[in-house]
């Protein structure tokens, strides 16, 4: 009976899964919200990212994708959980739309790759950020074919700005893991 008294029991695991995906496909449309508009680049500061960091860590390589993969699903049906409530399949052919690619990526790296660092928080920051580093290079590759302009130019367009923001959110990421990652295996 203590054990029961200190742990919730989990009914299904299935069950969890499917409210995983469900609970970072919400977090992510709402993480389009939080957006700052900067004025030398038409891709905003959004939080977006730091929910699809946290998606690839807490439900594996095969679901952080799913979820990545059905947020971006139900913004090309009309939802408006794009950036500035956009939605459409147009939106994924406008500016930002190599980093909604590079959210599935990214998403996939990371539960493949978080295994391994166990419970370091720098090994974990490592491989958070090296997962916003995938993000942000899809979206350069995709700035530079639609504006047709050389990477140099989408580097400081796309990538560069967003460095200082993606390695904060890469060390909260880490922070949240290493405290919860115990945890996660036996919910996932």
């Amino acid at each position: 009976m203590e054990a029961v008294l200190k742990k919730e029991i989990l009914i299904n695991k299935t069950s969890c899964r499917v409210f995983g995906v469900a609970t970072f496909i919400i977090l992510t449309s709402l993480g389009a919200f939080v957006r700052i508009p900067l004025p030398f680049t038409p891709v905003p500061l959004t939080l977006q990212t730091f929910f699809v960091l946290l998606s690839g860590v807490f439900l594996g390589s095969r679901l952080g994708a799913v979820t990545q993969l059905s947020y971006i699903f139900l913004g090309v049906l009309g939802l408006p959980v794009f950036t500035g409530a956009g939605s459409g399949l147009s939106y994924l052919f406008g500016p930002t739309g190599g980093y909604l690619f590079g959210f599935i990526l990214a998403a996939f790296f990371l539960g493949k790759f978080m295994k391994y660092s166990r419970d370091n928080l720098f090994a974990a920051f490592s491989i958070l950020f090296i997962g916003a580093l995938i993000i942000l290079s899809s979206g350069i590759i995709w700035l530079s074919f639609i504006f047709r302009q050389s990477l140099m130019k989408s580097l400081f367009m796309g990538f560069i700005p967003f460095i200082p923001g993606d390695l904060l959110k890469a060390l909260v990421a880490a922070f949240i893991y290493v405290k919860l990652r115990s945890r996660l295996k036996e919910i996932f």
